[in-house]
Order: structure tokens, then C-alpha cells, then sequence
């Protein structure tokens, strides 16, 4: 195991297809990697992650998870990465550049078992998502995969907060979520004159203000900073949404 999170890895060769400024967050950059046509498929499920690092020993991995959605006509896996002091190796690679990736890990956002059917209630009719800061690249994943069912009696709302605009990663995907059938609700922590859609304070705030509703036939997924999942969670609970149907990916 590594710092005994997840099993051992298993790691093979990719390599660096493009790195770009993510241009709705100043300190993001947006990777992608090939991964090959063995393992590209192996991912299936939003919210799964994998390990990447550099090819050499004793080099340490980052844990990041996949940005895109998965697809069976795709070998390559996109990643949002934050910019650091210590990830230059990534964020700054140069295109051909080989890595080494771990199979892909986690269960993911288990969507179709505990939205689906009748293991709870009613078949989910209302997913609200969760995300904060980079948090947000796999819900985007999960949004653009199609295995959320947006659209055939379903709808969604995104609560993704941020302290700025300028910290918003995929704004300028925000139409597109829109065209699929998702509210989204974008709520900025530090910035002092909003206009609507934008929403002030935090996302748990945001959701305490508009209240979940019927929350017996809700599900919901969270991905982002521990405060804001735990304060999600427990407002989502006292609402009476069913544990099973709170999703995260880790």
C-alpha cells in the first residue's frame, strides 16, 4: 500500500497528450493523459481516481480523480490539478512526457445502485451534487457521463462553491450542464457585490437556505474540502434523505 490508502498500485507507462490553463481558475491546469486502450476502459464510473508520478523510483504519487467522463472510444483520461510548489513535475510537463499511472481505483459515485430501483424508496427524482474548489472535476464527470439520467423524470441542481470567480474551474461549461438539466447554482465566499445566478457565503449555507426537497426521493453527490462535506451531510441527513443515497467518491 501507499501511505496506506487503497491497494497496491500497478503501474504502467502514460503519456502526456496536453497540459493547459484551465482558464476559469487561476491556479489550475487541466491534464491529459493517454493511457492506452487496455486501460482506458477499466474506468467506468465517475468518480474513480488513480495515481500518477513521475518514472522514477521513490518518486511520490498524487491521487487524483478523473476529470472526464468515461468512455469506451477514448484512450485517454483527463485531470484537473491545482498548481503547487511540489507538482510542477505534472503541471508543467511537456507533451510526450511518460508517467507513470496506477490502474484506476475506488468504487466511485455508485449511481445506478443506490439511485435506481427501489433499495430506498422510490427511484431517485432529484439528485442535488455537491463540490468546492477543484473538487468539481469529478462531478463533472459524472454530469457529462449520461449516468445520472437527467432529463427522464429526474433533475439535478450543482451547489459548487468557490472563494472567486477567478478560482471557478469549468465556467465555461456551465451552459452546457444547464442544456443537460442542471440547475447550477454557483456560490462565491468572498467576493462582495453578486449578481444572480452567484449566491454569497458556503455551499452548505446555500443549501440550507433552499432546503431539500422531498427528500425521501433525493440523492445526492460530494466531492471537496472536509467542512463542506460534513456540513452537506449533516444537513442532508437531519432533512431525512436517506444515508445510502450520499454519495462521495473517497
Amino acid at each position: 500500500r501507499v501511505f496506506g490508502w487503497g491497494p497496491e498500485p500497478i503501474w504502467d507507462v502514460a503519456e502526456v497528450v496536453s497540459v493547459a490553463p484551465e482558464p476559469n481558475h487561476q491556479d489550475c491546469v487541466s491534464v491529459v493523459l493517454n493511457v492506452g486502450d487496455e486501460k482506458a476502459p477499466t474506468y467506468s464510473i465517475p468518480g474513480q481516481y488513480c495515481q500518477v508520478k513521475e518514472c522514477i523510483d521513490d518518486a511520490k504519487p498524487a491521487f487524483l480523480a478523473v476529470a472526464s467522463p468515461p468512455s469506451e472510444d477514448s484512450n485517454q483520461w483527463e485531470f484537473l490539478i491545482k498548481r503547487t510548489e511540489n507538482n510542477g513535475w505534472i503541471c508543467d510537463a511537456a507533451v510526450g512526457t511518460k508517467l507513470d499511472v496506477s490502474q484506476i481505483l475506488g468504487q466511485g459515485f455508485q449511481m445506478k445502485e443506490n439511485f435506481e430501483g427501489f433499495k430506498f424508496d422510490f427511484p431517485t427524482q432529484q439528485v442535488l451534487m455537491f463540490a468546492a474548489g477543484s473538487g468539481i472535476a469529478p462531478i463533472r464527470a459524472a454530469i457529462e457521463s449520461g449516468q445520472l439520467k437527467i432529463g427522464k423524470g429526474r433533475g439535478a441542481r450543482l451547489y459548487y462553491g468557490c472563494r472567486s470567480f477567478n478560482e471557478m474551474a469549468y465556467a465555461d461549461r456551465f451552459q452546457q450542464w444547464e442544456q443537460l438539466g442542471v440547475q447550477v447554482v454557483p456560490v462565491l465566499s468572498q467576493e462582495a457585490e453578486l449578481a444572480q445566478p452567484f449566491r454569497g457565503g458556503y455551499v452548505q449555507t446555500a443549501l440550507e437556505e433552499d432546503g431539500v426537497p422531498v427528500p425521501r426521493n433525493c440523492g445526492a453527490l460530494i466531492c471537496g474540502m472536509k467542512g463542506m462535506a460534513e456540513g452537506v451531510t449533516e444537513l442532508l441527513k437531519k432533512s431525512g434523505m436517506f444515508e445510502g443515497r450520499i454519495l462521495t467518491n473517497f
